[in-house]
C-alpha cells in the first residue's frame, strides 16, 4: 500500500472539552491576541463560496472595509437570515471550522433542548412516536445558537466592528431583495406541511418569484442586535418576543433558556491525509468522524479500489460498504460530548478501521442485520440547512454551516421579530431505533435530556497543506452531509478532477437503514447499464430531492479558485 494513501489519525484527546465559552454578559472586549494578525496578504485575492448573490455582495462590502475571513463570513450569515430564510438563520444553529493565523479551531452553536424537554415528549401513552410533532409548531423549536456564535466568532477573531458586519443584512431586511423562482418553490413546498398550523403564511404568504420582499419586523430585530449586541436576542426585547411567541402551541423555550445558552470553543477532529491535515468537526457532529472514516477505510481498500473508475457499479458498491458501516456506528456511539463520553480516539484509530474495513464484502452488500457497531459494546438534519466558504488574503479561512433543520424549520415565526425559528428537535432520538427525517436512526447517546445539543451530520471542513489552507469545504444535505464532501475531495485527489468538475460530478449515498438502497439524485440520475448492474448486485435505487450543494475553495499556492455547485443558487467571488 502506498505510503501517501494512508490517513494517521492525529485527535488530541477521547472527549472533545469545551475551551471556552460566552459570557452572559457578553463582554465587549477581547484579548488582543485573539484578533487576526496584521500581517501582510499573503494570496492573490480574498475568495467566497456563498448560497445567494445577496450574501456575495455582502462578504465583497466587507473585504472592501478591510475585513477578514470572520468579518465577511459573520456577515454572509446574517444576510442568509433574510436573502435565503428557507435555511440561512438567526433562529438555528450550527458549526464554524476557523483556520486562523494558523491555527485551527471550532465553534459549536448548535441548539440546545429547552430545561423543559423531556426523552419522551414526542411519545403517545404506549410509547408511540407522535408523527409531525418534533417538526412543525413551538414544541419542534430548540433553544436557537446562531446570534451567539457569530458574536463569538467575530469578538475573537473579527477586524471590524459589530455594527459594520450586520449592516447589509438589516438593509436587504428594511429595502428589500427580489424573490427568485427557487426561493417560491421552496416556501410552496413547506406551506404544505404547515397548513394552518403555525403562522408561516401570514409572513411568508407573499414570497412569489420577482417579489420585492421586504421584513421590516426583522430589520428592526437585527438592528437592536447590531446596536445592543448578542445579549439583545437573549436577554433583551427579542428574547421576550421569541418566549412569548412559544406559549399559543406549547413550545418549551422560555427566556430563562435564552439567557442560559451559550457557544463552546471545542478542539477540532483533525487527520493527516495525502499529504493533507484534515480539520472538520467534532461532536455533537457526526460527520467529522464519518468523513475521517470514509476517507481512511477506502485508503485501506486501495487494493479494492485499483483501476476502479469512479462512478462505476463496483466503485458504489465498495463505497456503500463503506457507509453501511459509519452509519453503524453514528447510530449507537455518537451524541453530545457535554453528556456522553464519545469515544472519537477509537472510531477513527488505524487498527479499529483497518479491522473495519476488512468486514467489506468485496462482490455484494453485506447482511444489513449482521453489520454491527464495531467496539463491541453498547453506550447510552434535513437539506434544509446552508453552508459557505471563505478565505481572505492574509491565509484565515472559515468554513460554516448552519440550519434550521426543515425547510422554514418549524414553521414558526417568532411574532414581533420576522425570526423563522427552526424544529431542530427532530434531529434527538424522539425513540432509540425509530428513524428521523432523514431517515436515519440514533440510540440513548441522542435521546433528549435538558440542554443538550443533538446530534448533527454538519461537517465544515478545511485542509491545509504545510500549515496553509489548501481546500475550505462543506454543505448542507442532512445525513448526506459528509459522504457528499467525500465524494468531492475523493474525486479532487483521488482521480484529480478539476475543482468544478468534482463539485459537479454523479453523488450518490447509502445509510445503513433502509437495507442494500442506494439512493440517487435527479442532476446526475443513475439510470440505464449502471442501474442494472447496482440492481443486479442486489441494490435497491431510490430517487433523493437533494444531495447537497457544495460551496468550496480551493488554494494553490498564493491563488484561490472558487466553486458552487450547480444544483444550487450559490454564487462564488475573488475579490482583489
Amino acid at each position: 500500500m502506498k505510503a501517501l494513501s494512508r490517513i494517521r489519525s492525529s485527535v488530541t484527546g477521547v472527549t472533545i472539552v469545551a475551551i471556552a465559552t460566552i459570557s452572559l454578559n457578553f463582554i465587549e472586549s477581547t484579548p488582543a491576541c485573539a484578533k487576526t494578525s496584521e500581517a501582510k496578504p499573503v494570496l492573490s485575492a480574498a475568495a467566497l463560496a456563498v448560497a445567494d448573490s445577496y450574501s456575495a455582495d455582502a462578504a465583497q462590502q466587507i473585504f472592501h472595509e478591510g475585513g477578514n475571513a470572520v468579518d465577511a463570513a459573520v456577515a454572509v450569515a446574517f444576510t442568509l437570515a433574510v436573502t435565503y430564510p428557507e435555511a440561512g438563520n438567526i433562529g438555528g444553529g450550527g458549526f464554524m471550522t476557523l483556520y486562523v493565523n494558523g491555527k485551527p479551531y471550532f465553534l459549536d452553536y448548535r441548539e440546545r433542548a429547552p430545561l423543559a424537554a423531556t426523552k419522551d415528549m414526542y411519545l403517545d401513552k404506549d410509547g408511540n412516536v407522535i408523527k409531525g410533532m418534533s417538526l412543525v409548531g413551538p414544541r419542534a423549536v430548540g433553544v436557537p445558537g446562531t446570534v451567539a456564535g457569530m458574536w463569538e466568532a467575530q469578538k475573537r477573531f473579527g477586524r471590524l466592528k459589530w455594527k459594520q458586519v450586520l449592516a447589509p443584512a438589516i438593509h436587504y431586511a428594511r429595502d428589500g431583495f427580489d424573490v427568485s423562482e427557487q426561493l417560491q418553490q421552496r416556501r410552496d413546498d413547506a406551506a404544505k406541511d404547515f397548513g394552518d398550523k403555525t403562522n408561516f403564511a401570514k409572513y411568508f404568504g407573499n414570497l412569489n418569484t420577482g417579489v420585492h420582499f421586504k421584513q421590516p419586523e426583522l430589520a428592526a430585530t437585527l438592528t437592536r442586535i447590531a446596536e445592543q449586541g448578542a445579549q439583545e436576542f437573549y436577554n433583551g426585547e427579542t428574547a421576550d418576543l421569541i418566549a412569548a411567541s412559544m406559549k399559543p402551541g406549547d413550545g418549551l423555550i422560555t427566556k430563562r433558556d435564552l439567557q442560559s445558552y451559550k457557544a463552546v470553543w471545542r478542539q477540532p477532529i483533525m487527520a493527516d491525509w495525502n499529504g493533507y491535515r484534515v480539520i472538520t468537526a467534532p461532536p455533537p457532529s457526526s460527520g467529522g468522524i464519518g468523513l475521517v472514516q470514509l476517507l481512511k477505510m477506502k485508503a485501506d481498500l486501495a487494493d479494492r479500489f485499483a483501476g476502479v473508475p469512479l462512478n462505476s457499479a463496483q466503485y458504489m458498491h465498495l463505497v456503500a460498504e463503506i457507509e453501511k458501516r459509519v452509519f453503524a456506528d453514528r447510530a449507537q456511539y455518537l451524541g453530545d460530548p457535554d453528556f456522553y463520553k464519545v469515544p472519537v480516539q477509537e472510531l477513527i484509530a488505524d487498527r479499529y478501521l483497518v479491522k473495519r474495513a476488512a468486514e467489506v464484502n468485496p462482490s455484494e452488500p453485506s447482511d444489513t442485520k449482521a453489520v454491527r457497531v464495531g467496539l463491541g459494546t453498547s453506550m447510552p438534519e434535513k437539506a434544509e440547512t446552508t453552508h459557505f466558504s471563505i478565505v481572505d488574503r492574509w491565509g484565515n479561512a472559515v468554513s460554516n454551516t448552519y440550519t434550521v433543520n426543515g425547510y422554514f424549520g418549524s414553521g414558526v415565526v417568532a411574532e414581533g421579530t420576522g425570526i423563522v425559528l427552526n424544529d431542530e428537535m427532530d434531529d434527538f432520538s424522539a425513540k432509540p431505533g425509530v428513524p428521523n427525517m432523514f431517515g436515519v436512526v440514533g440510540q440513548d447517546a441522542n435521546a433528549i435530556e435538558p440542554n443538550k445539543r443533538p446530534l448533527s451530520s454538519m461537517s465544515p471542513t478545511i485542509l491545509t497543506k504545510d500549515g496553509k489552507v489548501a481546500l475550505v469545504i462543506g454543505t448542507p444535505g442532512g445525513s448526506r452531509i459528509f459522504t457528499s464532501i467525500f465524494q468531492v475531495i475523493t474525486n479532487l485527489y483521488d482521480f484529480k478532477m478539476p475543482l468544478a468538475d468534482a463539485v459537479a460530478a454523479m453523488r450518490f449515498h447509502h445509510q445503513l437503514l433502509p437495507p442494500n438502497t442506494i439512493y440517487w439524485e435527479p442532476y446526475r440520475p443513475i439510470e440505464g447499464e449502471l442501474a442494472k448492474q447496482l440492481q443486479a448486485k442486489g441494490y435497491v435505487l431510490k430517487e433523493q430531492d437533494f444531495n447537497g450543494d457544495i460551496q468550496v475553495i480551493k488554494v494553490d499556492g498564493k491563488t484561490p479558485e472558487a466553486v458552487a455547485d450547480p444544483r444550487g443558487r450559490g454564487v462564488t467571488r475573488i475579490v482583489q
